[in-house]
């Protein structure tokens, strides 16, 4: 638009464009700064949100414990009582800090947590690669640094692997647990149920991770006509071969989804190729809501509901103390 007079001769502006102001300033600039606070407020917040979870997490030795592990070359090479008179191969010699090849192998570390947390679903999941390859990085600078060292902190890390397992889940659900002798009798029992069944074991990672997902869906879903189901194939290996579900951690079927109708298997979660080994599939509730059309499943055994001679639907009881929903430990 071109210019009047008075403003190429330098006039006062409109007192429209006197009360806008220069770019940037009033409203804008005050939704800035609002937008600045919400910034640093957020990650307060989740914080402070998850400081119930972190209590929880270091009232269990597993997590400090692996924790330490985790840094102990870190608190070797730092802590100056523990560094004095290590090897160093520095220029300078100082033996409280990093050398080179140390630090091209903790920047390598990190980018491997980085690639496999990509696929990663629960905090569990992330923090447990964090500390499995942070272990492997430790055994690698400690023989490195020392042999003497490295077999120190590898037999530490061998009792602490067979002595201190990862707490398995505790939390509500609706779940049935099978045995080798009940899971048949009770996929039979009603042929107009349907059951969601894990099949699992103790000493997986990824079917601990997995647990609070399934215990989460067994809340949502659970009804008369839709019902969910665990059997540990760890224990019960001959249930393991009749479903035919390998536990061999390198076929990586653990843990497995059978969705059973009318008795029947009807799909599973991963499928199998022609090797025997699993098709990658992420174990997130998301997918297990799309891939076994949970929705469309739950408002279906809703219908069926019960005959009006049995009465109202009695709703879900929490596991019993001493009955067959109650965990092996």
């Amino acid at each position: 638009m071109p210019e009047t007079l008075g403003e190429r001769r330098g006039a006062p502006p409109p007192a429209d464009k006197q009360a806008a102001g220069p770019i940037g300033a009033g409203r804008p600039y005050g939704g800035r700064q609002s937008g600045g606070k919400m910034a640093v407020l957020a990650p307060l917040l989740a914080l402070l949100y998850s400081v119930p979870e972190l209590c929880r997490w270091l009232a269990r030795p597993y997590y400090p414990l692996s924790a330490l592990l985790a840094t102990a070359f870190l608190l070797v090479r730092k802590l100056p009582p523990l560094c004095r008179g290590l090897p160093s191969q520095r220029e300078d010699g100082n033996p409280c800090d990093f050398d080179w090849r140390e630090v091209e192998i903790l920047m390598f570390l990190s980018a491997i947590v980085m690639m496999k947390n990509r696929r990663s679903i629960t905090v569990e999941q992330h923090v447990g690669n964090i500390f499995m390859f942070s272990k492997v990085a430790n055994v690698i600078l400690f023989f490195r640094l020392d042999i003497r060292m490295g077999l120190l902190y590898l037999t530490l890390c061998i009792v602490f692997l067979m002595t201190c397992k990862p707490p398995l889940y505790m939390g509500p659900e609706y779940i049935k647990y099978f045995s080798d002798k009940t899971i048949d009798e009770e996929l039979e029992r009603d042929k107009r149920v349907t059951w969601i069944v894990e099949f699992f074991a103790n000493w997986s990672s990824e079917c601990q991770s997995f647990a609070p997902i399934f215990a989460d869906l067994s809340l949502k879903y659970n009804c008369s006509g839709l019902h969910f189901g665990k059997v540990d194939v760890g224990r019960y290996t001959d249930v393991s071969t009749r479903y035919k579900v390998s536990t061999s951690p390198l076929t990586k079927q653990l843990p497995t989804l059978i969705l059973f109708q009318g008795g029947v298997e009807t799909m599973r979660r991963p499928q199998i190729d022609k090797k025997g080994r699993a098709v990658s599939w992420t174990f997130s509730e998301e997918n297990v809501i799309r891939e076994f059309s949970l929705n469309e499943l739950y408002q279906r055994a809703k219908k069926q509901g019960r005959p009006r001679d049995e009465g109202p639907e009695e709703a879900p009881e929490a596991p019993a103390a001493n009955g067959d929903t109650k965990k092996d430990k």
